[in-house]
C-alpha cells in the first residue's frame, strides 16, 4: 500500500523531523498536541494539527483513545510513533493496527518482547547473545534483591525492567545502601513508565555504551547500519553520540553487527531499532537492552549511510523490501551529535524550564545540522520550554571526512549557537569538545565523572572580555535606532553638547566592576574603558533582537545580551556568563532561599520527606526528595543544623523556588 498522510503521535524534535520527511516525499501531516504546545513549531509546520488534551502526558500524548480518535477523524492511513511517550507501547501499536491505520514500528509482538528487560534478557540468551551477569526474574520482594545483589557482587546496577532514558536507574556501592536505592528506583520507574519491576545487573565500572542500529523489512531482510558510541552520560543519560564508535576494531564491529541481527530477527522484527551493548577494554560486549523504535541519535548514522532513516521506515511499513543489502553498507566518514538540554551542569544537571529570550542556531553548513522543535527567536521571546516534557532544545549534529573533522565542524557549530533564557548545558558541550581524551576517543560511561573538573569548573570572576561585551550589548540596546529609522524610535540619548557617557556597573562578590562608554555625536562609536583603565575602541554594528555585533579593536563579536533586573545573561561564541549588574531602577531580589531555607530548584511534586520536625540533621544528609521531569531530585542539608519548620508534605506540587524546609543552627 502506498501512505498518504501520516499522524505523528508525538510533539518536539522528533514530530518536526518526521514531518520534514514527509514533506519531501509529498505525504501529508497531522500534528497532535497538549494546551501547553497550542503554539508549538510541530503544530506550525502540520497540515493538520489537532488538540488532545492538557499539559500533563498521561492526558494527552500518551492517551491512545483520543491519538485514535483524532487518526480516525483526520482520515490518515497510517501512526509515526517518534521515540518516547507510546513509541514503545505494544497497546498503542495494537490500537493502531486494529483501527485499520499502518503503525510505523515493529510489530506490537516484537516491543512486548523487548518491552520488559528481563524477558528481553531471557530470550538474548537464547539467542546466544552476550549478556551482563545479573537477576532478570519476576520475583521482587526486597530481601531477595537484596541477596541477589550480594550474590552479583557490589556494585550493582538496579535498572527499571520496563523503560530506558536513565530513568529508574540506581548504581548501589554498598549492601548498607540498597534498600533506599530500590525504593527511589522503584518509585522513578513506577511515576515514568507505570511499572516498578527492576532487574539487577553486575556495575561495569569503565564500559563503553555502544549500539547497532538495525533495519529489517517484512520479507526478512535485516542489516545492521553499523555502530554509535553513545559513552558520554550523565545521570545515565546521554549527551554526545557518534558514529562510528572510536578506536572500535573492525571484527568487533562485525561480531556486534551480527548479534545485533540475530537480536532483531528472534523476535520477528520489523523496521527501525537499536540493539545496545556494553563494551569493556578487551572488546567484549554484552547486551543491555533493543529499543523498538527510531532512536535520537538516529541523525549520526544518517550522516555516515546517507540513508534518511524515517523515509526507509516509511518505505518498509508499506510493504517494501529494502533495496540495499549489507555488502552495499559502507561507512562514510565521522559524526558526532550533542544533544542541546535546558539543565544546570554545576547543580548535578538538573533539568530546567522556562522561555527561550534569545536563540540562534548555526547555518547548516560545513556538515552542521541542526535538529530541533523550537524557533529561532529573531523577532522577540522564543518558545517555552516546558516542565511537563523532556528539556531537550535541539540536537547539533556534524559531519566530517575524518573523526578530527567532524569535532571541529560541531565546534564552529557550537560557537554559532547563542541561547539565553534557561540555564543550558552549551558551555559544557563546548568544554566537552576540547576535552584531551575525548579528542584522543578515550570514552567511556564514567568520562564526565572521571573529568569533573576540566568539564565543571568552578565559577570564575567575569574576565575582561566579557564584562566588556555585557556593557556593550547593554548599551546597544540602549542607544542603536532600529531599523525603522524614525526619529521616535531614536534611543541614542542624542543631545546638543554630542557628548555621552554612560557607566556599566557590575559586581563580583564585593568587587565594584565599573565599565565607561563615552561617544561622540556618533552614537555607534566610542571607547569603552574597562574596571582597570584598559581602553578599547567600540563600534556597535545593527543589532538585532536581544542579539549584538560589536567591534572592539577591530575585533567582531557577536552575542547577546538579556536582561532581568539586576542579572544579566551574556552568551557569546560558545560562552555564557550570569554577570550580577547594578541597575539603578531594577529591583534588588537579594540573596534567592536566603540562609537556612531549602527551596525547590524547578516545579515538581514532593515525592519523600526524610525529616522530622526538630531533628538534628549534618551537612549532606537527604532531607526531602521532589519529583520534576519524570526524574527525582534530592534536596541535601547546606550545613549542621536543626529543622525549624518542614513547608511541604508527600504529595505536595510546589513551583521553583518555594521553601520546602527551613533550619536553623544547632
Amino acid at each position: 500500500m502506498t501512505i498518504q498522510k501520516i499522524l505523528i503521535a508525538n510533539r518536539g524534535e522528533i514530530a518536526c523531523r518526521v514531518m520534514r520527511t514527509c514533506q519531501a516525499l509529498g505525504i501529508s501531516t497531522v500534528a497532535v498536541y497538549s494546551e501547553a504546545d497550542a503554539k508549538a513549531l510541530h503544530v506550525e509546520m502540520a497540515d493538520e494539527a489537532f488538540l488532545i488534551g492538557p499539559a500533563a502526558p498521561r492526558e494527552s500524548y500518551l492517551n491512545i483513545d483520543k491519538i485514535i480518535s483524532v487518526a480516525k477523524a483526520a482520515n490518515v492511513n497510517a501512526i509515526h510513533p517518534g521515540y518516547g511517550f507510546l513509541s514503545e507501547n505494544e497497546e498503542f501499536a495494537e490500537a493502531v493496527e486494529k483501527a485499520g491505520m499502518v503503525f510505523i514500528g515493529p510489530p506490537a509482538a516484537a516491543i512486548l518482547a523487548m518491552g520488559g528487560k528481563s524477558e528481553a534478557k531471557a530470550l538474548m540468551e537464547k539467542a546466544k547473545v552476550p549478556l551482563v551477569p545479573g537477576y532478570h526474574g519476576d520475583k521482587q520482594d526486597e530481601k531477595l534483591l537484596s541477596d541477589e545483589a550480594a550474590k552479583i557482587g557490589f556494585p550493582v546496577l538496579i535498572k527499571a525492567s520496563a523503560g530506558g532514558g536513565g530513568k529508574g536507574m540506581r548504581v548501589v556501592e554498598s549492601a548498607k545502601d540498597f534498600s533506599e536505592q530500590l525504593a527511589g528506583a522503584k518509585r522513578e520507574a513506577k511515576a515514568a513508565f507505570g511499572d516498578d519491576h527492576v532487574l539487577i545487573e553486575k556495575y561495569l565500572a569503565r564500559p563503553r555504551h555502544v549500539e547497532i542500529q538495525v533495519f529489517a523489512d517484512k520479507q526478512g531482510n535485516t542489516v545492521y547500519l553499523f555502530e554509535r558510541d553513545c559513552s558520554i552520560q550523565r545521570r545515565h543519560q546521554k549527551v554526545l553520540e557518534e558514529a562510528p564508535a572510536p578506536g572500535m576494531s573492525a571484527a568487533t564491529r562485525e561480531k556486534m553487527g551480527k548479534a545485533a541481527v540475530a537480536a532483531a530477527k528472534a523476535i520477528g522484527y520489523v523496521g527501525a531499532g537499536t540493539v545496545e551493548f556494553l563494551l569493556d577494554e578487551k572488546e567484549n560486549f554484552y547486551f543491555m537492552e533493543m529499543n523498538t523504535r527510531l532512536q535520537v541519535e538516529h541523525p549520526v548514522t544518517e550522516c555516515i549511510t546517507g540513508l534518511d532513516l524515517v523515509a526507509l521506515q516509511i518505505q518498509v511499513a508499506e510493504g517494501q523490501p529494502l533495496h540495499f543489502t549489507q555488502d552495499d553498507l559502507e561507512i562514510d566518514g565521522h559524526a558526532i551529535e550533542v544533544r542541546l538540554y535546558a539543565e544546570d551542569p554545576a547543580n548535578n544537571f538538573l533539568p530546567g524550564a522556562g522561555q527561550i529570550k534569545f536563540l540562534e542556531f548555526p547555518l547548516e553548513e560545513r556538515g552542521v545540522r541542526v535538529d530541533t522543535g523550537v524557533r529561532e527567536a529573531t523577532n522577540g521571546p522564543g518558545d517555552v520550554i516546558s516542565i511537563h516534557y523532556d528539556p531537550m532544545i535541539a540536537k547539533i549534529i556534524a559531519h566530517g571526512a575524518t573523526r578530527d573533522e567532524a569535532i571541529e565542524n560541531l565546534k564552529a557549530g557550537l560557537d554559532e549557537t547563542l541561547i539565553t533564557g534557561p540555564k543550558t548545558n552549551l558551555v559544557f558541550l563546548r568544554r566537552l569538545l576540547d576535552e584531551p581524551d575525548f579528542k584522543a576517543g578515550k570514552v567511556s560511561t564514567s568520562f564526565i565523572r572521571e573529568h569533573e573538573v576540566s568539564l565543571l569548573p568552578p565559577k570564575a570572576a567575569p574576565s575582561e572580555l566579557s564584562l566588556a561585551l555585557a556593557a556593550a550589548g547593554l548599551y546597544a540596546r540602549r542607544t542603536v535606532a532600529p531599523a525603522s529609522g524614525s526619529p521616535w524610535d531614536d534611543r541614542s540619548s542624542w543631545r546638543i553638547a554630542g557628548a555621552d557617557k554612560n557607566v556599566f556597573t557590575f559586581k563580583d562578590g564585593d568587587n565594584l566592576l565599573p565599565v565607561t562608554i563615552e561617544s561622540g555625536l556618533d552614537a555607534a562609536s566610542g571607547v569603552l574603558t574597562l574596571p582597570g583603565g584598559r581602553a578599547m575602541q567600540l563600534k556597535i554594528l545593527p543589532a538585532f533582537a536581544a542579539g549584538f555585533d560589536i567591534r572592539l579593536d577591530g575585533q567582531v563579536y557577536s552575542g547577546a545580551v538579556v536582561q532581568e533586573g539586576r542579572h544579566v545573561a551574556l552568551m557569546y561564541k560558545g560562552h555564557y556568563e550570569d554577570v550580577h549588574y547594578l541597575e539603578p531602577l531594577a529591583y534588588d531580589e537579594g540573596d534567592e532561599g536566603g540562609v537556612g531555607k531549602l527551596t525547590a530548584p524547578m516545579p515538581g511534586k514532593v515525592v519523600a520527606v526524610r525529616v522530622e520536625l526538630g531533628a538534628t540533621v549534618k551537612k549532606g544528609q537527604p532531607l526531602i526528595i521532589v519529583e520534576a521531569m519524570k526524574m527525582e531530585h534530592t534536596i541535601n542539608a547546606p550545613a549542621d543544623g536543626i529543622v525549624e519548620k518542614i513547608h511541604a508534605a508527600i504529595g505536595d506540587q510546589v513551583n521553583e523556588k518555594y521553601e520546602l524546609i527551613s533550619l536553623k543552627q544547632a
